[in-house]
């Protein structure tokens, strides 16, 4: 037998799976309604992956704006942990979630919330101006870029009364993306629109989804759900098999 020393086989080394970007665990939330209380989740799971477009769909009640409410840091959950991009957001302050979520989270509303005497791009600018982001002139270049990648950029003096309803939410989404987050929050981004024009918001989430950005919204549109990558299915506070 030969005594030279046979070297010990080396180990294969797999790469480590990412951290998801969103990690709801055991998450419940108890509302207080007068003597009684709701339970709007009972004990709910969930991951998201950064980059992932996943549409959240349930019966009216069934907890989903709930859950948008904690990813954002709107709301807190009576237990459980909220992790976002490494975040335990359930054990941040009321002040701390605030500016938490200014600096990563964008989100899109159903009924637009652009405020009336303000042109499109004041609207845009009003998040940078908020966190009192660098200089006023660059907050107004970066809220000007936001509305021509969203197509408004010859609009951007208009008032939101001299705005089609689609024109009104690409500012929305204008002013979601003013702090360049990863995440795109949206509560029935689509609801307040026709068939066409929400389409057209869509596909506009998609391509921000394409371009890197975690994409999350919640629908009553079935058809619009199943254009995502996947599908979170709420029932009575639980995540439910679609």
């Amino acid at each position: 037998m030969s005594s030279e020393t046979v070297a010990p086989l080396a180990r294969e080394t797999r790469p480590q799976a990412e951290p998801p970007l969103i990690a709801l665990e055991g998450v419940e939330k108890t509302y207080r309604m007068g003597r009684v209380d709701y339970r709007a989740l009972r004990g709910i799971d969930l991951e998201i992956a950064a980059g992932e477009m996943v549409a959240v769909v349930g019966p009216s009640g069934s907890g989903k704006s709930t859950i948008l409410n904690l990813i954002t840091g709107i709301d807190q959950p009576t237990a459980g942990t909220v992790t976002v991009d490494g975040r335990r957001l359930d054990e941040l302050s009321e002040e701390e979630l605030a500016v938490w979520r200014g600096a990563n989270v964008g989100i899109v509303f159903q009924f637009f919330q652009l405020l009336p005497t303000l042109s499109a791009l004041e609207n845009a600018v009003l998040p940078l101006d908020f966190a009192r982001w660098r200089s006023k002139r660059e907050r107004f270049e970066r809220a000007r870029r936001n509305l021509e990648l969203v197509g408004l950029g010859d609009k951007a003096d208009h008032l939101p009364a001299e705005l089609s309803g689609g024109e009104q939410q690409r500012v929305a989404i204008a002013r979601a993306l003013a702090s360049d987050p990863k995440l795109i929050v949206g509560d029935e981004p689509t609801g307040n629109l026709d068939t066409v024009t929400a389409a057209e918001m869509f596909e506009l989430l998609r391509r921000l989804n394409a371009e890197g950005k975690t994409v999350l919204f919640v629908t009553h549109d079935r058809d619009l759900a199943a254009r995502a990558q996947r599908v979170a299915t709420i029932r009575d506070g639980l995540v439910v098999p679609g």
